[in-house]
């Protein structure tokens, strides 16, 4: 049976008793989004990170340590997380392309917590818009909410946008302004949050599905000043591996042209100098996030709405931060695919880690079962519920994403020990694909490709990959 009909089946079968409660029984739902985090966290064992709302959060539940995107850019990351199924099984790799187009019979995760009774609401950066794409109206119970303040509050700042190399207004890179938290969007969006979790608390026997999206650490790296003071930027680790892994295929990685595209950043290599600035302002947009995560947290204290809400905080995808010399995501090495996810539950572990490996796609099933909904349709994802209730400590034996490159797709299986990438264009024949390998036990930071030297590994998780569909292309409009 197809693994996908079996955990589907299973499911079903766990939900069933579930699904009679009334809605004003079944807990709430916050559901944290944080554009580019990566696991740069003090929860996550950075001893240099500030971050003691969202290591709070751990410690009141669950921190998987093994989860990872299953695309590394906004939109795809996004779609996979609203509709629970992968970019390869919708079809949509870019950030253009609105998900509907591919796939428009598809109930989203809030969609179906709306059609059980929920209050459904989106916040801030949920689905990735512009470059064409837009929001989903249908995913919510009203027209989602976003922040239209300025990136920039600096007026020299303000003085050096110009068009970057595709006609998009940019400034710099970073920004240390003495203002306070919501004078940047980020800071409105917490405020929004905590309007609506007021105005929920009205409505006792309404229950709600809040999708929160904060938008930093994403680049610019803007946060008021008093976050840049936090850190000693002499005291921030730099990369210790500053080249592509050896025997590599040089187009795996990516040339970091969404950095570049900032008035202050040139296309030459970027110096330590700044290097060092760029580590400082990610660091400082990280706590700055932290303090509104923070704030959103306390007011569902306050509300008294903890024990009966649970709680997500999901990183859509990693950020290179100068290892490999790369900058950005766009990638499947590890720095790019791997996400922090923290979920509290009520009836869930408290203080507990997992190595458990999910993929952003279990999120979606995993939300339901924690709510006793049903699924309206077959999804890629599989539940970890089991693992959130302390009922397990395992969930799947690898994780897959893709990446592509130049028409090629970059295929990657990764298991507790190996990543194996295939990249190969599409409709071609495996023998012509190049293969990447890395093993994370004897060299955990990918300085070199083993794919040549460990044929028998390679052989086995290329099996593991011909057991998933076959990959669809990229949706295109059909030319009449």
């Amino acid at each position: 049976m197809n693994f996908r009909y079996a955990a589907l089946a299973v499911m079903l079968v766990l939900l069933v008793g579930d699904c009679q409660s009334s809605a004003a029984e079944r807990p709430n739902v916050l559901l944290i989004c944080v554009d580019d985090l990566k696991p740069t966290l003090g929860c996550y064992g950075d001893s240099n990170a500030i971050t003691p709302h969202i290591d709070a959060l751990a410690a009141s539940g669950l921190r998987l340590d093994s989860a990872y995107c299953n695309q590394a850019v906004c939109s795809p990351s996004r779609n996979s997380l609203m509709t629970g199924l992968r970019p390869q099984t919708i079809g949509v790799y870019d950030l253009g392309t609105h998900f509907r187009l591919a796939a428009p019979d598809v109930v989203t995760v809030s969609e179906n917590f709306k059609r059980h009774g929920y209050h459904a609401a989106g916040l801030g950066k949920i689905y990735h818009t512009g470059h064409g794409n837009k929001d989903d109206a249908r995913s919510w119970s009203e027209p989602s909410w976003r922040s239209k303040a300025r990136q920039y509050l600096d007026p020299k700042n303000v003085a050096a946008i110009k068009p970057d190399n595709k006609g998009k207004r940019r400034g710099p890179a970073t920004e240390s302004a003495v203002v306070d938290d919501a004078a940047y969007g980020d800071g409105q969006t917490a405020n929004e949050a905590i309007a609506r979790l007021d105005a929920f608390k009205k409505q006792p026997d309404q229950p709600f599905f809040l999708a929160v999206g904060f938008v930093k650490p994403h680049l610019p790296f803007v946060a008021p000043k008093r976050y840049w003071d936090l850190y000693d930027p002499s005291k921030l680790p730099m990369p210790k591996v500053t080249k592509a892994p050896e025997g590599a295929p040089d187009y795996a990685k990516t040339s970091g042209g969404e950095l570049r595209n900032y008035s202050d950043i040139d296309n030459g290599k970027i110096d330590r100098a700044t290097t060092r600035h760029l580590i400082h302002g990610y660091y400082a947009a990280t706590s700055y996030i932290d303090a509104q995560i923070g704030r959103v947290l306390e007011e569902l204290d306050r509300l008294q709405l903890s024990d009966n809400t649970v709680v997500v905080l999901w990183g859509d995808h990693g950020w290179h931060l100068g290892d490999h010399g790369m900058w950005c995501k766009h990638t499947n090495y590890e720095q790019a695919a791997r996400i922090p996810l923290l979920i509290r539950a009520p009836g869930g572990v408290a203080n507990q880690s997992s190595a458990a490996m999910v993929e952003t796609v279990d999120l979606y099933p995993t939300l339901c079962q924690l709510a006793g909904l049903p699924f309206p349709m077959e999804v890629d994802g599989q539940s970890f519920a089991d693992v959130v209730l302390g009922k397990s400590d395992q969930a799947r034996p690898y994780v897959t994403h893709v990446y592509p490159r130049g028409g090629r797709l970059g295929r990657a299986i990764r298991d507790p020990r190996y990543r194996m990438v295939q990249w190969k264009l599409q409709g071609q024949p495996n023998d012509t694909a190049d293969i990447e390998l890395y093993d994370y036990q004897t060299d955990p930071l990918e300085t070199k490709n083993l794919a040549s030297s460990e044929p028998e590994v390679v052989a086995a998780m290329l099996a593991l990959l011909d057991t998933h569909p076959k990959p669809k292309r990229q949706w295109k409009p059909k030319q009449n």
